[in-house]
């Protein structure tokens, strides 16, 4: 049997990651600016984090929900307090596509609505409804193409509160930083006039923080910039540094029901030890504060580097929060993604056509910043003289 061929795929094979560090099965090593995808919040092989989830393997590392589980329960209050939602409730899932399929079934069974608004350019998952309020037609099967989706503008509140109006929607999804869309930014100004539209139309406000949550704007959640407080936020990616999970805080106001939601991996031992030592060490290093400064010291550099006359117009623009950093290029972002993985040794992710993605461990250093500037300097100066 093969692999159904689906990923393109780098000529690297990873085998051993520390930190913001990884190396590949020929000893190589990479600065990581990439994250596995902005999975990777506290490093890889944190110690912490493998003695935990080494003791709770050598103990249990799976029984279903049908029976107590006090991880959860630990889970959930340690996730509620360290991100200012103590009084929401958790579910606990695999992945972030499950996270966002669940909170779109639970706002559809609380006000009985169909119709979703989501925001051109979004991504929330590949599976059912997930990939059906993404904005990529060429990823929505046609079995998936169910017409309960309206894309509009981000930042263009007249439009969406437009739609609200009618008074139908069932949901608003948004990812108040765009991940996948090129680091595009939600304004204040328009996610709480969407807040406050949502609340006058009786439409659930789901905020998707899988990619640009869990600390990585340098506030536990993005939108929390903002000024807002979404009726379900939906997490995954950075909540188990790795370990697949996924989970969605709810509202008080929303009041559960027997059987409603289910899963069968969701939520388990395993996975529950890994994401309390992710809380741990967010604690213990402060790694969301970390991303705030460093982030903006990245985000300094690369401004600097934007207004060099050495590169041109190689850099156009700079955008983001935190560790989360999008860089455009008058070039499509293989001609620099490419060298600097083959030549400079160091992975960083991409959205788009033309545009360069950071998304490294919020463990990242001013001086693996410092090093990455380097790296890129040297990338864009060949690709100048070539």
């Amino acid at each position: 049997m093969k692999l159904f061929d689906v990923y393109p795929l780098f000529d690297v094979n990873i085998v051993k990651g520390k930190g913001c560090r990884v190396w590949d099965d020929q000893g190589q090593e990479y600065l990581d600016l990439y994250g596995g995808h902005a999975v990777i919040s506290i490093g890889h092989s944190h110690p912490h984090y493998i003695e935990k989830v080494t003791e709770q393997l050598s103990k249990l590392g799976f029984y279903s929900n049908s029976v107590i589980n006090t991880l959860q329960q630990q889970l959930a209050e340690r996730l509620g307090r360290i991100s200012g939602y103590d009084d929401y409730q958790l579910f606990l899932i695999n992945s972030g596509a499950e996270a966002n399929e669940n909170a779109l079934k639970l706002a559809s069974f609380t006000n009985g609505r169909t119709r979703v608004l989501s925001a051109a350019k979004a991504f929330h998952g590949r599976t059912s409804l997930a990939v059906e309020v993404t904005n990529n037609p060429k990823i929505i099967a046609p079995i998936n193409d169910n017409g309960h989706v309206t894309y509009l503008p981000l930042n263009d509140l007249a439009a969406w509160e437009s739609e609200l109006a009618k008074g139908d929607v069932c949901a608003v999804i948004l990812e108040c930083i765009q991940g996948v869309g090129g680091i595009q930014l939600a304004t204040a100004e328009f996610a709480q006039g969407l807040q406050a539209a949502c609340k006058k139309y009786g439409t659930v406000l789901i905020c998707d923080e899988i990619q640009c949550g869990y600390g990585r704007s340098g506030k536990f959640f993005a939108h929390q910039w903002l000024g807002i407080r979404p009726d379900m936020i939906t997490v995954a990616k950075g909540i188990a540094n790795g370990f697949p999970m996924g989970g969605v805080l709810i509202s008080p106001e929303f009041k559960p029901v027997y059987g409603q939601l289910g899963t069968t991996f969701g939520g388990n031992h395993l996975a529950c030890a890994a994401a309390l030592a992710v809380l741990d060490v967010f604690e213990q290093e402060q790694l969301v504060e970390n991303a705030r400064q460093v982030g903006d010291y990245l985000m300094g550099r690369l401004a600097d580097c934007a207004n060099s006359a050495v590169y041109g117009t190689m850099i156009k623009a700079v955008r983001g929060r935190g560790l989360m950093i999008g860089i455009d290029l008058d070039c499509p972002h293989a001609e620099v993604r490419k060298p600097l993985i083959f030549k400079e040794h160091c992975f960083t992710g991409c959205a788009g056509q033309n545009i360069l993605r950071l998304l490294p461990p919020l463990c990242l250093t001013k001086a693996d910043a410092d090093e990455f500037i380097e790296k890129l300097d040297t990338t864009l100066k060949n690709k100048a003289n070539s």
